[in-house]
Protein backbone atom coordinates (compact mmCIF):
# COMPACT_ATOMS: atom_id res chain seq x y z
CA UNK A 1 0.00 0.00 0.00
CA UNK A 2 0.98 3.50 -0.66
CA UNK A 3 -0.02 6.43 0.93
CA UNK A 4 -0.28 9.85 -1.09
CA UNK A 5 -0.97 13.16 1.24
CA UNK A 6 -1.57 16.10 -1.62
CA UNK A 7 -2.34 19.65 -0.41
CA UNK A 8 -3.06 23.20 -2.72
CA UNK A 9 -2.09 26.71 -2.14
CA UNK A 10 -2.35 30.12 -3.58
CA UNK A 11 -1.24 33.81 -2.65
CA UNK A 12 -4.56 34.79 -4.00
CA UNK A 13 -7.06 33.40 -6.02
CA UNK A 14 -6.29 33.33 -8.92
CA UNK A 15 -2.55 34.38 -8.09
CA UNK A 16 1.00 32.24 -7.16
CA UNK A 17 0.05 28.94 -6.28
CA UNK A 18 1.98 26.29 -5.25
CA UNK A 19 1.47 22.14 -4.70
CA UNK A 20 2.84 19.13 -2.73
CA UNK A 21 2.62 15.82 -2.47
CA UNK A 22 3.84 13.35 -0.24
CA UNK A 23 4.30 9.59 -1.07
CA UNK A 24 4.77 7.21 1.80
CA UNK A 25 5.76 3.56 1.41
CA UNK A 26 7.47 0.88 3.12
CA UNK A 27 7.76 3.53 6.19
CA UNK A 28 9.85 5.82 3.73
CA UNK A 29 8.65 9.11 2.52
CA UNK A 30 9.07 11.01 -0.93
CA UNK A 31 8.34 15.01 -1.09
CA UNK A 32 7.06 15.82 -4.11
CA UNK A 33 6.46 19.81 -4.97
CA UNK A 34 6.31 22.84 -7.43
CA UNK A 35 3.90 25.98 -8.47
CA UNK A 36 2.77 27.74 -11.42
CA UNK A 37 3.26 31.85 -11.27
CA UNK A 38 -1.09 32.21 -12.00
CA UNK A 39 -3.50 29.83 -10.57
CA UNK A 40 -5.94 28.93 -8.41
CA UNK A 41 -6.12 26.99 -5.47
CA UNK A 42 -8.47 24.20 -6.92
CA UNK A 43 -6.37 24.07 -9.63
CA UNK A 44 -3.19 23.42 -6.92
CA UNK A 45 -5.05 20.66 -5.35
CA UNK A 46 -5.65 18.91 -8.43
CA UNK A 47 -2.23 18.67 -9.43
CA UNK A 48 -0.85 17.63 -5.83
CA UNK A 49 -2.48 14.85 -6.73
CA UNK A 50 -1.96 14.42 -10.26
CA UNK A 51 1.78 14.81 -9.77
CA UNK A 52 1.43 11.77 -6.97
CA UNK A 53 -0.37 9.48 -8.47
CA UNK A 54 2.28 9.92 -12.10
CA UNK A 55 5.10 8.90 -10.09
CA UNK A 56 3.68 5.56 -8.96
CA UNK A 57 3.93 2.60 -11.09
CA UNK A 58 0.99 1.38 -12.99
CA UNK A 59 -1.33 -1.26 -11.40
CA UNK A 60 -0.71 -0.19 -7.50
CA UNK A 61 -2.67 -0.32 -4.35
CA UNK A 62 -2.78 3.43 -3.21
CA UNK A 63 -4.58 5.94 -0.98
CA UNK A 64 -4.36 9.59 -1.60
CA UNK A 65 -5.43 11.86 1.60
CA UNK A 66 -5.96 15.71 0.90
CA UNK A 67 -7.92 17.85 2.95
CA UNK A 68 -9.42 19.11 0.01
CA UNK A 69 -13.52 18.25 -0.30
CA UNK A 70 -13.40 19.82 -3.81
CA UNK A 71 -11.07 16.82 -4.82
CA UNK A 72 -12.04 14.09 -2.57
CA UNK A 73 -15.87 14.79 -3.06
CA UNK A 74 -15.34 15.26 -6.86
CA UNK A 75 -13.57 11.80 -7.33
CA UNK A 76 -16.31 9.68 -5.05
CA UNK A 77 -19.32 11.86 -4.91
CA UNK A 78 -19.63 12.46 -8.40
CA UNK A 79 -19.46 16.37 -7.66
CA UNK A 80 -19.91 18.30 -10.94
CA UNK A 81 -16.93 19.21 -12.97
CA UNK A 82 -17.57 23.06 -14.01
CA UNK A 83 -14.17 24.25 -13.90
CA UNK A 84 -10.80 23.06 -14.36
CA UNK A 85 -11.72 20.65 -17.19
CA UNK A 86 -8.21 20.34 -18.49
CA UNK A 87 -6.83 18.59 -15.74
CA UNK A 88 -10.03 16.04 -14.31
CA UNK A 89 -9.47 13.83 -17.53
CA UNK A 90 -5.82 13.45 -16.68
CA UNK A 91 -6.13 12.39 -13.15
CA UNK A 92 -9.08 10.19 -14.46
CA UNK A 93 -6.31 8.48 -16.57
CA UNK A 94 -4.20 8.42 -13.73
CA UNK A 95 -6.44 6.53 -11.20
CA UNK A 96 -7.82 3.90 -14.02
CA UNK A 97 -4.21 2.73 -13.79
CA UNK A 98 -4.00 2.22 -10.31
CA UNK A 99 -6.23 0.94 -7.41
CA UNK A 100 -6.98 4.06 -5.65
CA UNK A 101 -9.20 4.90 -2.87
CA UNK A 102 -9.47 8.47 -1.77
CA UNK A 103 -9.50 9.84 2.25
CA UNK A 104 -10.73 13.11 3.30
CA UNK A 105 -8.72 14.20 6.59
CA UNK A 106 -9.65 17.88 8.27
CA UNK A 107 -7.18 20.35 7.64
CA UNK A 108 -4.92 21.81 10.46
CA UNK A 109 -4.99 19.46 12.98
CA UNK A 110 -1.84 18.41 13.82
CA UNK A 111 -1.49 15.18 11.14
CA UNK A 112 1.60 15.36 10.59
CA UNK A 113 1.87 14.33 6.60
CA UNK A 114 -1.22 16.55 5.95
CA UNK A 115 0.78 19.77 7.73
CA UNK A 116 3.90 18.76 5.89
CA UNK A 117 1.99 18.78 2.83
CA UNK A 118 0.54 22.05 3.72
CA UNK A 119 3.45 23.77 4.16
CA UNK A 120 5.39 22.48 1.15
CA UNK A 121 2.73 23.76 -0.64
CA UNK A 122 2.58 27.51 0.92
CA UNK A 123 6.42 27.48 0.38
CA UNK A 124 5.96 26.97 -3.51
CA UNK A 125 3.05 29.90 -3.54
CA UNK A 126 4.92 32.32 -1.63
CA UNK A 127 3.12 32.25 1.42
CA UNK A 128 5.69 30.95 4.05
CA UNK A 129 9.69 31.21 3.91
CA UNK A 130 11.21 27.96 2.45
CA UNK A 131 12.69 26.09 5.01
CA UNK A 132 11.93 22.42 4.10
CA UNK A 133 14.69 20.42 1.26
CA UNK A 134 13.54 20.42 -2.71
CA UNK A 135 11.89 17.41 -3.66
CA UNK A 136 13.07 14.31 -2.53
CA UNK A 137 13.97 11.68 -0.38
CA UNK A 138 13.02 12.74 3.41
CA UNK A 139 13.80 9.34 4.77
CA UNK A 140 11.89 7.00 6.87
CA UNK A 141 8.52 8.70 7.83
CA UNK A 142 8.64 8.80 11.00
CA UNK A 143 11.54 11.73 10.96
CA UNK A 144 8.95 13.95 8.90
CA UNK A 145 10.49 17.41 9.41
CA UNK A 146 7.31 18.82 10.81
CA UNK A 147 6.54 16.30 13.60
CA UNK A 148 7.58 18.06 16.33
CA UNK A 149 5.74 21.22 17.64
CA UNK A 150 9.14 23.43 19.17
CA UNK A 151 12.59 22.44 19.61
CA UNK A 152 15.80 21.58 17.32
CA UNK A 153 15.23 17.49 16.99
CA UNK A 154 12.59 15.38 16.46
CA UNK A 155 11.13 13.05 19.21
CA UNK A 156 13.47 10.42 17.61
CA UNK A 157 16.62 12.15 17.09
CA UNK A 158 16.35 13.32 13.73
CA UNK A 159 16.50 16.96 12.41
CA UNK A 160 13.61 19.07 11.78
CA UNK A 161 12.50 22.32 10.34
CA UNK A 162 11.07 24.95 12.68
CA UNK A 163 7.66 24.90 10.99
CA UNK A 164 4.98 25.03 14.08
CA UNK A 165 1.89 22.64 13.29
CA UNK A 166 -0.49 25.25 14.56
CA UNK A 167 -1.27 28.16 12.94
CA UNK A 168 -1.68 29.79 16.07
CA UNK A 169 1.23 29.65 17.36
CA UNK A 170 4.77 31.25 16.22
CA UNK A 171 8.29 29.81 16.11
CA UNK A 172 9.18 30.24 19.80
CA UNK A 173 5.40 28.42 21.01
CA UNK A 174 3.80 31.78 21.39
CA UNK A 175 0.50 32.62 20.89
CA UNK A 176 -0.26 34.80 18.17
CA UNK A 177 -3.29 35.62 15.74
CA UNK A 178 -2.81 34.78 12.24
CA UNK A 179 -2.48 36.86 9.79
CA UNK A 180 -5.26 36.71 6.78
CA UNK A 181 -4.43 39.49 5.24
CA UNK A 182 -3.47 37.84 1.72
CA UNK A 183 -6.18 35.45 1.91
CA UNK A 184 -9.46 36.84 -0.27
CA UNK A 185 -12.41 38.38 0.99
CA UNK A 186 -15.36 35.61 0.06
CA UNK A 187 -18.90 34.69 1.06
CA UNK A 188 -19.01 32.64 4.30
CA UNK A 189 -21.60 31.18 5.99
CA UNK A 190 -21.31 28.43 9.25
CA UNK A 191 -24.14 26.71 10.83
CA UNK A 192 -23.76 25.36 14.42
CA UNK A 193 -26.31 23.19 16.88
CA UNK A 194 -27.00 22.38 19.95
CA UNK A 195 -30.10 21.20 22.59
CA UNK A 196 -31.20 22.02 26.29
CA UNK A 197 -32.71 18.79 27.53
CA UNK A 198 -34.74 19.36 30.41
CA UNK A 199 -37.88 17.93 32.03
CA UNK A 200 -41.14 17.91 30.44
CA UNK A 201 -42.78 19.86 33.13
CA UNK A 202 -40.23 22.47 32.37
CA UNK A 203 -40.30 22.46 28.49
CA UNK A 204 -44.17 23.04 29.02
CA UNK A 205 -43.27 26.02 31.51
CA UNK A 206 -41.74 27.45 28.48
CA UNK A 207 -43.90 26.83 25.54
CA UNK A 208 -46.69 28.41 27.55
CA UNK A 209 -44.39 31.21 28.59
CA UNK A 210 -44.99 30.51 31.66
CA UNK A 211 -41.04 30.70 33.35
CA UNK A 212 -40.81 33.70 36.21
CA UNK A 213 -37.85 35.60 34.27
CA UNK A 214 -39.85 36.03 31.12
CA UNK A 215 -40.13 34.41 27.54
CA UNK A 216 -37.23 32.27 27.11
CA UNK A 217 -36.54 31.68 24.06
CA UNK A 218 -37.32 34.98 23.01
CA UNK A 219 -34.45 35.91 25.62
CA UNK A 220 -31.94 33.09 24.51
CA UNK A 221 -32.13 34.13 21.22
CA UNK A 222 -31.39 37.65 21.58
CA UNK A 223 -28.87 36.74 23.40
CA UNK A 224 -27.42 34.02 21.05
CA UNK A 225 -27.23 36.93 18.41
CA UNK A 226 -25.38 39.41 20.85
CA UNK A 227 -23.11 36.89 21.66
CA UNK A 228 -22.15 36.04 18.16
CA UNK A 229 -20.74 40.12 18.04
CA UNK A 230 -18.64 39.44 20.68
CA UNK A 231 -17.28 36.13 20.10
CA UNK A 232 -13.67 38.38 19.43
CA UNK A 233 -13.97 39.33 22.73
CA UNK A 234 -14.56 36.06 24.47
CA UNK A 235 -12.02 34.05 22.33
CA UNK A 236 -8.29 34.71 22.15
CA UNK A 237 -6.92 35.37 18.71
CA UNK A 238 -10.63 34.84 17.01
CA UNK A 239 -10.26 37.86 14.07
CA UNK A 240 -13.18 40.60 14.83
CA UNK A 241 -15.72 39.86 11.40
CA UNK A 242 -18.33 42.56 9.27
CA UNK A 243 -20.96 39.55 10.39
CA UNK A 244 -23.64 40.40 7.47
CA UNK A 245 -26.10 37.95 8.78
CA UNK A 246 -27.11 36.54 12.60
CA UNK A 247 -30.23 34.12 12.50
CA UNK A 248 -30.96 31.82 15.91
CA UNK A 249 -33.86 29.56 15.56
CA UNK A 250 -35.20 27.68 18.74
CA UNK A 251 -37.50 24.58 18.75
CA UNK A 252 -39.53 22.84 21.04
CA UNK A 253 -38.83 19.19 20.86
CA UNK A 254 -41.54 17.40 22.72
CA UNK A 255 -40.52 13.70 22.02
CA UNK A 256 -36.93 14.59 23.81
CA UNK A 257 -38.42 17.25 26.31
CA UNK A 258 -35.33 19.59 24.94
CA UNK A 259 -34.91 22.93 23.18
CA UNK A 260 -33.38 22.72 20.10
CA UNK A 261 -30.95 25.50 19.00
CA UNK A 262 -29.04 26.15 15.72
CA UNK A 263 -27.50 29.28 15.00
CA UNK A 264 -26.35 30.55 11.04
CA UNK A 265 -24.18 33.22 10.76
CA UNK A 266 -22.97 34.51 7.60
CA UNK A 267 -20.01 37.31 6.69
CA UNK A 268 -18.11 38.18 3.48
CA UNK A 269 -14.29 37.80 4.98
CA UNK A 270 -10.67 36.15 5.03
CA UNK A 271 -11.88 33.83 7.55
CA UNK A 272 -14.61 31.66 8.55
CA UNK A 273 -17.44 32.62 11.11
CA UNK A 274 -17.85 28.73 12.48
CA UNK A 275 -16.75 30.59 16.14
CA UNK A 276 -19.65 33.30 15.65
CA UNK A 277 -22.11 30.28 15.07
CA UNK A 278 -20.77 28.04 17.83
CA UNK A 279 -20.51 31.27 20.27
CA UNK A 280 -24.31 31.81 19.43
CA UNK A 281 -25.45 28.58 20.26
CA UNK A 282 -23.33 28.39 22.88
CA UNK A 283 -24.92 31.22 25.17
CA UNK A 284 -28.24 30.89 24.00
CA UNK A 285 -28.26 27.67 25.14
CA UNK A 286 -27.12 28.67 28.73
CA UNK A 287 -29.16 31.61 28.72
CA UNK A 288 -32.02 28.86 28.82
CA UNK A 289 -30.33 27.36 31.43
CA UNK A 290 -29.72 30.46 33.35
CA UNK A 291 -33.66 30.93 33.16
CA UNK A 292 -34.87 27.92 33.80
CA UNK A 293 -32.47 26.97 36.92
CA UNK A 294 -34.54 27.73 39.43
CA UNK A 295 -37.57 25.33 38.49
CA UNK A 296 -35.04 22.45 36.87
CA UNK A 297 -32.25 21.37 38.44
CA UNK A 298 -31.28 18.55 36.01
CA UNK A 299 -31.00 20.62 32.86
CA UNK A 300 -27.90 19.87 30.76
CA UNK A 301 -26.60 21.29 27.82
CA UNK A 302 -25.86 18.38 25.16
CA UNK A 303 -24.26 18.10 21.67
CA UNK A 304 -23.05 21.31 20.74
CA UNK A 305 -21.81 20.92 17.25
CA UNK A 306 -20.85 22.61 14.21
CA UNK A 307 -22.86 21.24 11.30
CA UNK A 308 -21.51 23.01 8.20
CA UNK A 309 -19.49 26.14 6.75
CA UNK A 310 -19.22 27.55 3.44
CA UNK A 311 -16.55 29.70 1.75
CA UNK A 312 -12.43 30.06 1.77
CA UNK A 313 -9.86 27.72 0.24
CA UNK A 314 -11.28 24.57 2.03
CA UNK A 315 -14.36 24.75 0.48
CA UNK A 316 -17.59 23.33 1.87
CA UNK A 317 -17.66 21.45 5.11
CA UNK A 318 -20.97 19.56 5.43
CA UNK A 319 -21.18 17.11 8.79
CA UNK A 320 -24.82 16.63 8.83
CA UNK A 321 -27.47 17.24 6.37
Amino acid sequence: MIEIYTDGACDGNPGRGGWAAILVEDGRQRVLRGGERHTTNNRMEITAAIKGLEAVSADAEVTVVSDSEYVIRTMTRNWKRNANTDLWPRLDALVASHRVRWEWVRGHTGHPLNELADRVAKEEAGLLKPELPPSGNYGPAETTPSLPPRGGKAQDGGEYSKASRLTHVDESGAARMVDVGHKPDTERVAVAKGSVVMAPETLSLIKRNAIAKGDVLSVARTAGIMAAKRTPDLIPLCHPLPLSSIAVDMALDEARSAVDIAATVKTTGKTGVEMEALTAVTVAALTVYDMCKAVDRRIRIEALRLVRKTGGKSGDLILEE
